[in-house]
């Protein structure tokens, strides 16, 4: 599953913030310029249109990324940002208010333009704004999106333009419906999906190259690998960059067991005597391919147990009904292939099982898979359990994954 699929499937499920225990580190050119940071919506300087729709998503008080990010993307004159922030932490919400507070309800015409990776995710920051801006009546938003077609020359009406690169390219340059000279903030979300994707940093470019000297520059990115970090410096001049401190996942309060068996059914045997003596919360079970995991979930069922099941074919909004229903406990065992490994936070979860080890192509442990996987289970501190299923020939790769993590 791609990455802009795991962010669209992290948004649907998230109920709430996430509380991140990063340290927060703020990189400024002028290091004796005075930095702020808030602790209430009501200390920064928005209308009270904006601060009821703030109260209208839920929110009470800022997120941590929401303290240091909003006074510097709400700043006068205008700064420019750079923020990484995962995935749940109230990034979209900051600079949806940036942009709200930016815009000047008077004058029709495009005045922020915000670019995502795909067409839902797309959808989904306009959600945002259509939540926190509903008070702001004369602020309306339109989407440069596939299939929404605009004739060459029309003359747009909507102070915000959220869009896909490629489509937003087309209006900028060839239909010419937007005045780039008149565009006065640029925000581009989920920047490492955006490099990993062919042409759509190069569109981004294409367009960020055109803006006007004094438009302000948002990029926003969950990671911040090098290639993310010399993309955005090459968008984006004198930024601030907010950066979060790498918080290593510890497997240390996971206890992790294995068992070695024979054969598919030896290992289903084995799994429902530890099910049947460990179940106090919730059961993730991993399954290599998605024939192993349909296979185990037709015995589970028949062996009367509530199982759901969780695989690539399904829609993003399928999987996160299944999550959601998962989170409510509707099932008690979630049986999954790789799709999941990462980013589903169900705080129930006490036991994890590996149906089989995760592999790489050259047959080696797949190291990261095997942490995301078993990370399900102890999340934010609890202990956990997991077990593997090993057959007796690969019993060498439990010893490569015990070295590995010490």
């Amino acid at each position: 599953v791609d990455s802009a699929e795991t962010s669209l499937l992290n948004k649907l499920i998230r109920t709430s913030l996430v509380e991140s225990s990063h340290h927060v580190e703020i990189l400024q050119q002028d290091p004796s310029s005075p930095l702020f940071s808030v602790k209430t919506f009501e200390e920064l300087t928005l209308k009270k249109e904006l601060l009821q729709g703030i109260y209208i998503m839920g929110f009470n008080r800022p997120s941590k990324i929401q303290e240091t990010a909003l006074p510097i993307m709400l700043a006068y004159p205008p700064q420019n940002l750079i923020a990484q922030s995962q995935s749940g932490t109230g990034k979209t919400a900051a600079f949806v208010l940036a942009m709200l507070s930016r815009v000047n309800a008077a004058e029709k015409y495009p005045q922020c333009l915000c670019l995502a990776p795909t067409y839902e995710l797309a959808l989904q920051i306009g959600r945002v704004i259509e939540t926190i801006g509903r008070f702001c009546a004369d602020i309306k938003v339109t989407y440069a999106v596939r299939g929404n077609r605009v004739l060459q020359g029309t003359a747009l009406e909507e102070q915000i333009v959220i869009g896909t690169p490629g489509t937003m390219l087309d209006w900028c340059f060839k239909r010419r419906v937007i005045d780039v000279k008149k565009i006065s903030m640029f925000v581009l979300d989920e920047a490492d999906i955006m490099i990993d994707t062919q042409g759509l940093s190069y569109q981004s470019i294409r367009i960020q190259r055109a803006l006007p000297k004094g438009c302000q520059m948002l990029l926003f990115s969950a990671t911040f690998k090098e290639t993310v970090r010399a993309f955005a410096v090459q968008i984006i001049s004198n930024p601030i960059v907010i950066k979060l401190r790498e918080e290593e996942l510890t497997l240390s309060n996971i206890r992790q067991y294995f068992f070695v068996c024979r054969s598919r059914e030896e290992k289903y045997r084995a799994l429902c005597n530890i099910y049947g003596s460990v179940t106090i919360g919730q059961a993730m079970i991993f399954c290599q391919t998605r024939r192993s995991a349909d296979w185990l979930s037709v015995e589970m069922s028949q062996d009367g147990h509530q199982v759901a099941i969780l695989t690539a074919e399904l829609t993003v909004a399928q999987r996160a009904g299944v999550i959601q229903r998962f989170r409510d406990g509707k099932e008690k065992v979630l049986i999954a292939t790789n799709v999941c490994a990462r980013g589903i936070d169900v705080q129930q979860v006490t036991v994890v099982v590996n149906f089989s080890l995760p592999t790489d192509q050259k047959s080696e442990p797949d190291f990261e898979t095997y942490l995301h996987r078993i990370g399900r289970t102890g999340r934010f501190g609890k202990k956990g359990i997991a077990f593997s299923m090993v057959e007796s020939q690969n019993v060498g790769l439990v010893q490569m994954i015990e070295e590995h993590f010490r």
